[in-house]
Parts: structure tokens; C-alpha cells; sequence
């Protein structure tokens, strides 16, 4: 027995040290400049841009790790990562295969623009996605090569109108590479404070549960996945679907910096995506559609005096509109927003019409403002084009109603600036629907 207990301890020990040696030649070559240059030649080949790379080394603790320091992808702009640590699953490298378990990436400056122009030169013309079946193909969407758990340390995101976004987070997959839950905070940028939290149904469900705290306020609902069906050609997309209901969220905490408007927001909103799974990036951004039904309590609209609007018949600036009801719906394609149904009031003031937010901020649309003036209860209406940005919005009467306004004002004294203008903008929608134009 005691021969016995020292043959183990002996192959114990043995095996320890060639762990050791191991490691420790893995230190030495990983840690030459010889394949830190290999390393950066590879991926620039494989991204099309210059790739420089401060240190690639092996770490033992607190679990052994493949970690990449100083990681500058020279794009324009440039796309950083302080540090990135992958730790293998042991299971999977024993049996052969390299499969990351672990993936923590810290200090990292993340631009969309580069990330789509990275993403579309990895994708290969006659490819589409990794995760994509082929024509033919029965198997369903293998998410097997995904991290079984991702962290994110001072993650900063820049958007494509340059505003930045820093995050903390932590998402872990199930066996099926689904998400099994997620937490996010967001620590610095426009929305900071804000946290979410995503946590699967059941297991073998594509099916979430997600809470977004925001603004003072909640919005959560349920998410849900639909995968293609194999064989058939009609159910080939990946279809989103999912039901939020916000309650007491700050407007302006959505919209920060900027503050068009100001007020308790309550909505119910449906989301779906119907998603090709060999589509490029861009196309799936593209996908995604909302409707949302809101109404805001307690509303002031920054930038514009409304009343003031009606008076100067379009030509007034700045100021703020205090609103008893604000309410509508809002539509979302891609990047683009559309407002319709629009209805706001506030005392003798009342509002309706629809704008559109463009990608850019800029705005579109059309709003129809009835006043009532004097003690005879006249009602004064003006059709105002909306224009400007989200920061600066502007209205001006449309070329139909600027017209109306001037007959009304130098022609017809008696039929008054404000109702002339109504007349005008009737005549001159009047002719379009006649002309096509």
C-alpha cells in the first residue's frame, strides 16, 4: 500500500511540474515579440486595417487565461481594447476542441462606424453570417462557438453622431448558447444610472423577461424568439416579438442631453423583427419595427411657444408650451421615428399633426394649432410646417398657408391672418391631391 501511495504521489507530482513547464513555456512564447508581431500581421490581414498589439501573455490567476493588452485596431476611427482576457472550457480542450468559456474584456472604445466597416469585411461575399444555416441545411442556428459567459468592464460605445456610451455588464449562456440572463449598467454617457436586467423563462425556451429601470421609472415586458422551421421555405426568418410597458420614466432622461421635452412618460409599446438569418449587420439593424401608444403627464415642450407660434402665425422662436395632455403614438424603422395621431391641449391651446425624426435629428411634419381668443370664444387655427432638430425645433407656415395669410391680411382684412392661413394651406392641400404634387 505505502508503494502504492508514493507511485501517486510521485505521478502527482510529476504531472504537476509538466503543468509548470507547460505554463511556463506557454509565458515565453506567447510573451515574445515574435508572435506578439505574428498575432498583429494575422489580424490586420483578416480585418483590412492596421492591428498593434502592446502584449500578449498567459495568466494563471485567478483561472488561467489567454490575455491581449493594448489592442489598436487603426481604423478611422480607431477601435481600442485596454485588455482582453479569453479563459478556454477545459472540458471542450481536453476533448480537442478550443471553445472560450470566458471572455472579459476591460478599457475598451467601441465606434459603430468601424465595428459595421469590420463586420462587412469579415463577412465573406458568398457567406453569410457564422451562425447562418446553409440552403439545405436542417440543423437550427448553432450559437455553440458563443462565450458561455461574457463581462464588460468600462465598455465605452460610440455612436454614429459621436455621442459616448460606457457600460458595465454580464451576460452567461446556457448549454444551447441562448441567454440565460444579463445585467447592464450604464456608468457614463446620456442614459448613466440606468440598468437592465434580462432572465430567461425556462430553460429551452427562447423566451425573456426584460427590466429596464430609467428615468425614475420602469419598463419591462416580455421578449420572445421564433427560429426558422427546417424544410420550410415560409419560415425561414428569425421572427422577434415583444410586449414593454413603461410607467413613470422621465421623457428628458431618454433624450439626454437634449431636452425637447419634459414630463412623465406611460406607454405600451410591441416590438418585431422579422430577421434573415444570412442578412448583413446593417440589414438586421434595419429590421427591427415599434409601435407605441404614450401619453405623457405633466408635458412642457422646450424650444416652442405654440400659443405664441399661433399669433405670429409661425414666425415666433424659442420659448416653452405647458401641456395638460400630451398623447399619440410613435412608429420606428431602423433609425427613423414617425409621431402620428399627435394631441396636445393646454387650457384655451389644442394641437394636433404628425413629425418625423430622421436618423440625423432633423424634423418633418406638419402640426394644425387651434387657440381660443376674446370673450366670444374664437377660435383662431394655424397650420405650421415643423422643421429644425430634436435641440432646436422650429415651425413656419407652409407656402399654401403663407399665401392664405397675406390674402387674408391685405385683401380680406375681415377674414383675418390666422383664418387665412387655415384657407390657404386647405386650397394649396386642395391642389396636390388634384395634381399629384
Amino acid at each position: 500500500m505505502r508503494r502504492l501511495l508514493r507511485l501517486l504521489a510521485l505521478a502527482t507530482a510529476l504531472f504537476l511540474l509538466l503543468g509548470v513547464g507547460v505554463v511556463i513555456a506557454l509565458h515565453q512564447w506567447t510573451g515574445s515579440d515574435g508572435f506578439r508581431q505574428r498575432v498583429e500581421r494575422e489580424a490586420s490581414a483578416a480585418l483590412g486595417v492596421p492591428v498593434k498589439l502592446s502584449q500578449v501573455d498567459v495568466d494563471i490567476w485567478p483561472l488561467p487565461a489567454v490575455v491581449l493588452e493594448g489592442l489598436d485596431i487603426q481604423a478611422k476611427p480607431a477601435l481600442t481594447l485596454e485588455r482582453i482576457e479569453a479563459r478556454p472550457a477545459w472540458g471542450a480542450l481536453l476533448a480537442g476542441r478550443l471553445q472560450v468559456h470566458t471572455l472579459v474584456v476591460r478599457e475598451a472604445v467601441l465606434p459603430q462606424a468601424t465595428l459595421v466597416l469590420l463586420a462587412a469585411r469579415l463577412q465573406t461575399p458568398d457567406k453569410g453570417p457564422a451562425a447562418a444555416p446553409a440552403d439545405g441545411d436542417e440543423e437550427g442556428l448553432d450559437l455553440g462557438w458563443l462565450p458561455r459567459r461574457m463581462v464588460l468592464d468600462g465598455v465605452t460605445w460610440v455612436g454614429e453622431q459621436g455621442g459616448r456610451t460606457t457600460v458595465s455588464a454580464q451576460s452567461d449562456l446556457d448549454e444551447d448558447g441562448w441567454p440565460a440572463s444579463a445585467q447592464v449598467e450604464i456608468t457614463d454617457g446620456a442614459l448613466a444610472g440606468t440598468t437592465a436586467r434580462l432572465q430567461r423563462d425556462a430553460p429551452g425556451q427562447t423566451a425573456w423577461t426584460l427590466r429596464v429601470d430609467v428615468g425614475g421609472g420602469t419598463v419591462q415586458g416580455p421578449l420572445k424568439v421564433t427560429l426558422p422551421v427546417a424544410g420550410d421555405p415560409k419560415a425561414r426568418h428569425i421572427v422577434f416579438e415583444g410586449e414593454l410597458q413603461t410607467r413613470g420614466v422621465e421623457v428628458a432622461a431618454l433624450t439626454a442631453p437634449s431636452r425637447p421635452l419634459t414630463g412623465e412618460l406611460e406607454a405600451q409599446t410591441t416590438l418585431s423583427a422579422r430577421i434573415d438569418p444570412k442578412a448583413g449587420t446593417a440589414a438586421i439593424a434595419d429590421a427591427l419595427r415599434t409601435q407605441t401608444r404614450f401619453t405623457v403627464n405633466g408635458a412642457v415642450l422646450q424650444g416652442l411657444d405654440l400659443a405664441a407660434a399661433v399669433l405670429s402665425v409661425g414666425l415666433q422662436r424659442g420659448g416653452i408650451t405647458e401641456l395638460d395632455t400630451l398623447a399619440g403614438q410613435v412608429a420606428t424603422r431602423g433609425q427613423t421615428i414617425t409621431l402620428t395621431n399627435l394631441v396636445a391641449s393646454s387650457g384655451v391651446l389644442a394641437a394636433t399633426g404628425e413629425v418625423t425624426v430622421a436618423p440625423s435629428r432633423a424634423l418633418s411634419g406638419r402640426v394644425r394649432v387651434d387657440m381660443t381668443r376674446g370673450a366670444g370664444g374664437q377660435v383662431v387655427g394655424v397650420p405650421l410646417a415643423v422643421g429644425g432638430t430634436l435641440d432646436e425645433p422650429s415651425v413656419t407656415l407652409t407656402r399654401a398657408a403663407l399665401l392664405g395669410a397675406a390674402i387674408g391680411t391685405v385683401i380680406a382684412p375681415g377674414v383675418g391672418t390666422g383664418a387665412g392661413a387655415n384657407l390657404g394651406d386647405r386650397i394649396g392641400e386642395g391642389l396636390k391631391d388634384l395634381f399629384g404634387k
